[in-house]
């Protein structure tokens, strides 16, 4: 995210995330974490390849154990956190929500003809780019809430609602309830609310229950700010490979899998794998 000069009234969601103090820099912190975010990703999905797509055995990688479970799911709530907090820093929010759920259709017609059986409906970069134009025209109700409030609001909503695309409620392996058939008839993935029986995606983030994780980084950003002011400049020189791919996070998001698998391909075309 850049800090920049405070927000114009040249669109609804400018106008309303008003910045008090901003730079052109960037805040380093936020690069160094989206970087380390970023570099597991690309170690998970390269297992991916390696042990589901090329068939190779592992003794440790397996996406139905315990370890990659949680490894994978600190990758997507890191990201998912700082893209929140990311949204209270960016100069042109809208703009950045309409990039990002544009290369999310790139992505899913890209999977769709290169590899139907792994297409993605609605993965994480769906999900970015909805929850940023959602929070966009939901700015001036959301910014009326109190930030702690909105933290430990969004937060409860998000674990009551962590099980809802598998019929529950309910955070992980706790079932509080058992939700309708019904609901879920008409497939409305995108809400969160899929028909397991037709529907499948390689990677899936609807935006119930995650754009309450998304808010979660929203506010928080809100209340921390309110309290330290994290000081844009350069890092320091051990982190600076890091920021510098966590400033590029969506180019490399999107390069990354065709990279990975022609890595991947030539070397079993070397014999090498």
């Amino acid at each position: 995210p850049s800090v920049t000069a405070p927000f114009t009234q040249g669109s609804l969601c400018e106008a309303a995330v008003k910045e008090k103090t901003m730079t052109k820099q960037r805040l380093w912190q936020l690069d160094a974490l989206r970087g380390l975010a970023l570099l597991n990703m690309l170690a998970y999905h390269a297992m991916y390849d390696w042990v589901y797509v090329f068939g190779h055995a592992s003794s440790w990688y397996n996406i139905g154990a315990a370890g990659c479970h949680v490894w994978q799911q600190y990758i997507c709530w890191s990201f998912i956190l700082l893209s929140g907090y990311s949204f209270t820093l960016s100069r042109r929010p809208l703009k950045n929500g309409l990039l990002t759920a544009a290369c999310a259709v790139v992505l899913t017609v890209a999977t769709a003809v290169a590899m139907p059986e792994e297409v993605i409906w609605f993965g994480v970069l769906h999900l970015l780019g909805c929850a940023a134009l959602l929070t966009c025209l939901l700015h001036p109700a959301l910014e009326k809430l109190p930030p702690l409030a909105g933290v430990m609001g969004s937060a409860v909503l998000f674990a009551l609602l962590n099980q809802l695309p598998q019929g529950w409620l309910g955070f992980e392996g706790t079932h509080l309830a058992a939700l309708p058939a019904a609901w879920y008839k008409p497939n409305l993935f995108w809400l969160g609310l899929p028909d397991l029986t037709v529907f499948s995606s390689s990677d899936y983030f609807p935006l119930l229950p995650w754009v309450f994780l998304y808010w979660v980084g929203y506010f928080f950003a809100r209340w921390f700010r309110a309290r330290c002011t994290a000081q844009p400049g350069l890092p320091p020189k051990a982190l600076r490979p890091l920021c510098a791919v966590g400033s590029r996070t969506l180019l490399i998001y999107m390069l990354h899998q065709p990279v990975i698998y022609g890595a991947l391909l030539g070397l079993h075309a070397l014999g090498l794998a």
